[in-house]
């Protein structure tokens, strides 16, 4: 892959401790000499963040591409639309049909706008660090703290790819981009690629910042979470458990005492939110949070937003089953909205002539009417990581005091019950509790599908709410590769199964 020269009228340099990195303007670029100083290497690494915003899409390498937390194509339908958290939304059909009623066979004539098209953006990492790497102008510092920033991007974007694809081909090695290794369209072992992800998440855990300079930039908390999300996938529960206790042991998070002001826009910045995606109030030429739209129905009263998109339904919802399984007394349930008055004043809305519960956890309470929100969108946060331990020393250890300490910090702070007694007889029973704590604790925030997954839930969950599970569990596991990709491969990409 040839080097890419970004020629660009200004220079955006990322100062103090600003929102959705506000720029300063300092001149202009030469495409020849670009990147050449410290300010330059660091707008070449921020390209890097691009698969990680929340707008509409952007511009790849070859096509136009989604970002992994838009509202379309993004990680909220992705892993959760697709569970038993979300009924099936036929209205539009497409992917959001596709999606929710678990039939993914649509993915295989995706165009080069698939989320495969970041293999080629793992190219991209590998140039830009091996450009830090030999950078003659950069202190062993800076390159230090870019290559964290870049290794931390290519991890994460490869394990987003793990729970899409499955390994696939990528280009870890910067000798052979521009050679014909890159038409080595082989794919990796499990065991490889997993490797390699953790070597960059590891890396960059070690040495990104606690507390960027710059609010919403990577930082060591977001690699120990990544990280230990993908030990706990794969069930290396021993590794999980290690790497949740160093995050504990920062003593920089706790968790908030109020779960509705985690995702309301004057609150965003707490103790508990580790990594979000900084977004901005009103306008879509940045971050944007859009999901009132998508959740809200057309005759639902919103603070700010008239009406939503997605008909008297809503475009995503919570299933009744779902909505059923909690507490009364669960304050996270107040976050799903069972009953309303419609516009007109007069009509009740509720299971009887509604879809789902509407999703209200992204209020509409931003500063201009009928915009998109500012409500940053909450990717890592503390309460995960407790729940990730808890489960990795039950695994480990059994349904040990400790863990279910670290359950009950989590429940009280919903107001329901701790962990009783039938609920920790055994690994299995803490187990089967873990799995309806994490629904209720972190619903609608793109973890659902894994969950299940990984503890075996996948039939019992997706029945229950009248899903049809494949015949070919493997159907569900991975979602399908695009056929441009194998048809283009000369016979080295092999399709996963039931496909």
């Amino acid at each position: 892959m040839k080097k890419i020269i970004i020629i660009l009228l200004s220079v955006i340099l990322f100062t103090a401790c600003t929102s959705d990195f506000d720029p300063k303007l300092y001149g202009t670029l030469s495409p020849s000499t670009f990147p050449s100083n410290a300010s330059e290497y660091e707008l070449y690494t921020m390209e890097l963040y691009k698969p990680f915003y929340s707008k509409w899409g952007y511009n790849g390498a070859s096509s136009w591409e989604g970002n992994f937390f838009s509202p379309e194509w993004g990680h909220i339908v992705m892993f959760d639309g697709s569970t038993d958290l979300m009924p099936v939304f036929s209205n539009w059909g497409s992917f959001w049909q596709g999606f929710t009623s678990i039939d993914f066979t649509f993915m295989k004539t995706q165009g080069r706008g698939s989320h495969f098209e970041k293999v080629r953006f793992v190219t991209r990492a590998t140039k830009i660090i091996n450009d830090i790497q030999n950078a003659p102008t950069l202190t062993d510092a800076n390159k230090t703290a870019l290559i964290a920033e870049a290794k931390m991007a290519r991890g994460w974007i490869m394990y987003y790819l793990l729970h899409i694809y499955g390994p696939v081909p990528v280009i870890l090695d910067p000798a052979k981009i521009g050679t014909s290794a890159e038409a080595d369209l082989t794919r990796p072992s499990r065991t490889d690629f997993v490797a390699s992800i953790a070597s960059d998440l590891r890396y960059a855990a070690d040495n990104l910042p606690v507390t960027p300079t710059n609010y919403g930039r990577f930082n060591k908390g977001c690699a120990l979470t990544a990280l230990a999300r993908l030990y706990l996938n794969e069930k290396n529960f021993v590794s999980t458990e290690s790497t949740c206790r160093e995050i504990v042991s920062m003593n920089k998070y706790s968790l908030v005492s109020d779960y509705a002001s985690l995702f309301r826009e004057s609150t965003e910045k707490n103790t508990e939110t580790i990594w979000a995606v900084s977004c901005v109030n009103g306008t879509q030429n940045g971050n944007f949070n859009a999901w009132a739209y998508y959740c809200y129905p057309t005759d639902y009263v919103g603070n700010k937003i008239p009406s939503g998109w997605g008909g008297t339904t809503g475009v995503l919802s919570a299933t009744w089953i779902f909505y059923d399984s909690f507490d009364q007394n669960d304050t996270r349930r107040q976050l799903l909205i069972g009953q309303y008055t419609a516009k007109d004043g007069v009509t009740i809305k509720n299971r009887t002539n509604m879809l789902g519960a509407v999703i209200a956890k992204y209020k509409d309470e931003g500063g201009l009417e009928n915009s998109v929100q500012g409500n940053d969108i909450v990717v890592c946060r503390y309460a995960d990581v407790l729940l990730m331990l808890a489960e990795a020393i039950n695994e480990n250890s059994g349904p040990t005091a400790e863990a279910v300490g670290y359950v009950n910090q989590v429940r009280e702070r919903a107001g329901v019950k701790d962990v009783t007694i039938a609920e920790k007889t055994s690994k299995d029973t803490f187990r089967d509790m873990l799995f309806i704590e994490r629904g209720h604790e972190l619903y609608f925030e793109g973890l659902r599908k894994m969950d299940l997954i990984r503890m075996d839930k996948i039939s019992s969950a997706l029945s229950s709410v009248g899903k049809t599970v494949p015949t070919d569990i493997n159907k569900y596991k991975l979602f399908p590769l695009p056929d441009y990709a194998i048809n283009n491969s000369d016979g080295q990409l092999v399709q996963n199964p039931g496909y």
